[in-house]
């Protein structure tokens, strides 16, 4: 009786969910510009940067997922989104920043070993862990709300408007936390460890100096995704009747958006090659006008 008047109280899997939303971050241009540089001047078309294109397009593609559709919410308010067109996002969100995760190992790896082949191992393993994501939740049929609190489909703000066990969900979301974020996090340490050992036995201090300065961009980069990311997991998982919801939704976006609106000035003003030619089609453009 009980599930009876549950289920008369619930939402036949709906056309469209609202989302509420809060303010965030646009991160298109400095990304797209990191990218079109590479692509233009020959001379950066080397191994090396092709780590930094990925970083680059990976932070284009989860900008791009959300950014647009977070104005949309913080310009007009509340608005609706397809179901499917729900689904779709969530995947690309988790995809995305799964990929995120594994180019920052690949920047830690050895540059022989990270450049040699890197695409496919980032590209596909992501895509094939996040996949389940958007499944599980379309084989649900009742959802108690059409109103997510979030300014994205993210798959837990999804779950908890699921009428049913979700208990494959929230396995399925903590062993793809700990696979790809737990995993990428000791493939890290342990690379800068071996670093860090290598540079000590250097004779001068000059020489440690400058080892340890052509690390500081990665290192900056890796702070700017996992630390937020950290304290939005920790929050969801152990505060989630604790915290507020918007400092949830706000770490939450801060996550995202944060890295590729801070990735591109990183990169560009600390690689040399990307300073020096951004400041070149500048001064090209400005003399045109």
């Amino acid at each position: 009786m009980a599930e009876t008047q549950q289920l008369n109280s619930t939402f036949l899997r709906p056309n469209f969910f609202i989302l509420t939303g809060f303010p965030g971050l646009g991160t298109l241009l400095g990304n797209g510009a990191l990218l079109a540089v590479m692509w233009i001047d020959s001379t950066l078309h080397q191994p090396m940067f092709l780590l930094l294109a990925m970083l680059a397009a990976t932070d284009l593609g989860l900008a791009t997922s959300i950014a647009p559709g977070l104005l949309a919410v913080l310009w007009l308010g509340p608005r609706s989104m397809p179901y499917a067109m729900c689904l779709v996002q969530m995947f690309f969100v988790h995809a995305l920043t799964a990929m995120e995760s594994g180019v920052l190992l690949a920047m830690a790896c050895d540059r022989a070993v990270a450049i040699g082949c890197p695409l496919p191992g980032i590209g596909t393993e992501p895509v094939a862990i996040v996949v389940p994501f958007p499944l599980l939740v379309a084989k649900f049929e009742h959802f108690q709300a059409k109103t997510i609190g979030h300014t994205y489909c993210a798959h837990m703000a999804v779950v908890e408007l699921v009428v049913g066990n979700t208990r494959a969900n929230n396995l399925h979301g903590l062993a793809l936390s700990l696979a790809i974020s737990g995993m990428d996090i000791l493939g890290i340490t342990g690379s800068y460890g071996l670093i860090a050992h290598a540079v000590l036995q250097l004779l001068t201090r000059e020489a440690c100096a400058k080892a340890f300065g052509t690390c500081s961009s990665h290192i900056c980069v890796i702070l700017a995704f996992y630390i937020p990311g950290l304290f939005s997991y920790l929050t969801h998982r152990f505060g989630h009747h604790t915290v507020p919801k918007p400092v949830h939704i706000l770490l939450s976006n801060f996550y995202l958006l944060l890295p590729p609106a801070l990735n591109p000035l990183i990169c560009g003003a600390r690689t040399k090659q990307i300073r020096n030619r951004l400041l070149e089609t500048f001064r090209f453009r400005k003399s045109l006008l």
